[in-house]
């Protein structure tokens, strides 16, 4: 029995890792339930920069995209799911996607 109805996707900007961020209604508990988000393509184009000791990565984001919070692009683009970790601490070199050709995996 298919109790998962209704399977739809919330609008966000562009920019947001939730932008193809799939909901559920389970029509038993009467409650949405959210999916799993894709992760970045690979195939977006980047430029590769060394780190330093002092870089995080939301100073890296600052830099080249002008804000600190599209931290978590840089980090999920490098596989690191733990953003709080200083870069230095698992890469020499951070790549750095296009913010404006950023995609997302099927």
């Amino acid at each position: 029995m298919d109790v998962l109805k209704n399977k739809s996707r919330i609008s966000y900007p562009y920019i947001s890792r939730y932008a193809a961020f799939p909901i559920y209604y389970h029509t038993i508990d009467k409650k949405f339930l959210y999916g799993i988000t894709n992760q970045l393509s690979q195939d977006t184009p980047y430029v590769e920069v060394s780190v330093t000791a002092e870089d995080t990565f939301d100073s890296l984001s600052n830099k080249y995209y002008g804000r600190p919070d599209y931290y978590w692009i840089i980090a999920d683009f490098n596989h690191i799911s733990d953003a709080f970790i200083k870069p230095i601490e698992r890469l020499s070199k951070v790549k750095v996607p296009a913010l404006s050709a950023i995609q997302y995996k099927e």
